[in-house]
C-alpha cells in the first residue's frame, strides 16, 4: 500500500494549490497549466466524493486511504507527461488535513508518512477572501478561517515552503506566476 503513496522520482518543478474548499485552487491549477503549457493533477477527492454522493453515500474515514492512493496515482501519471513543471490541485498533506478535521484527528499512518515525505518545490496556500460557493460537495461555509489555520499549521509543522495567495483571481494568478517563474529561472 505504501508504495502507492510514494511520488515517482522526477526533475520537474512541482507546485501545489493547497487550502480550504472554495478558494479557487482548481481554477488556478487549470489556468496555470494552460499558461505554462503543461499538465496539472486534478483533485481526485472531488470526483470520488461526487460518485459517493450520487449513490447517496457519505464519505467516511475508510475513504481516506483510497482518496490518497487515487491522488498519488493521478500525480504519478501526470509527472510522466510534464516536461519542466507540474501543477497539483491538492496533495496528500491536504488529504491529511481534511481527514484530521472531519474524523476527530484520525488519518491513516501511511497517508501521514507520505504527506510529509513527498516533496514539492512550493505550496500556494489559498486564502479565504473568496466567495464560498455551494456545489453539493462543499460543506464548510462557516469554518473557513478555522480550516485555513489548520492548513497553514500543517505546512509549518511539515516544514513545507509556501506562499499565501490572496485577492481576486488575477492577483492570485499573478502571484503564482511570479513565484513559478523564479523557480523555473533557478532550475532551468
Amino acid at each position: 500500500m505504501e508504495k502507492k503513496l510514494k511520488q515517482q522520482p522526477s526533475n520537474c518543478i512541482k507546485v501545489v494549490l493547497y487550502g480550504p474548499e472554495s478558494t479557487g485552487k482548481s481554477s488556478l491549477a487549470k489556468e496555470l497549466a494552460n499558461w505554462y503549457d503543461t499538465v496539472y493533477v486534478e483533485e481526485f477527492s472531488r470526483g470520488y466524493a461526487e460518485t459517493k454522493a450520487h449513490d447517496n453515500l457519505q464519505l467516511t474515514k475508510k475513504d481516506v486511504l483510497p482518496i490518497a492512493v487515487g491522488q498519488m496515482a493521478s500525480e504519478n501519471r501526470q509527472i510522466e507527461i510534464a516536461k519542466k513543471l507540474l501543477i497539483c490541485d491538492t496533495d496528500l498533506l491536504e488529504t491529511k488535513v481534511y481527514s484530521e478535521f472531519y474524523y476527530n484527528g484520525f488519518c491513516p499512518e501511511p497517508v501521514k508518512k507520505y504527506a510529509h515525505e513527498n516533496t514539492y518545490d512550493l505550496y500556494f496556500l489559498t486564502y479565504i477572501d473568496t466567495v464560498w460557493e455551494a456545489d453539493g460537495i462543499r460543506d464548510q461555509p462557516n469554518n473557513r478561517l478555522q480550516l485555513f489555520n489548520h492548513f497553514e499549521r500543517a505546512l509549518i509543522d511539515a516544514k513545507k515552503p509556501y506562499i499565501v495567495v490572496k485577492g481576486g483571481f488575477e492577483n492570485r494568478f499573478d502571484t503564482c506566476r511570479t513565484h513559478i517563474d523564479k523557480l523555473l529561472k533557478r532550475t532551468y
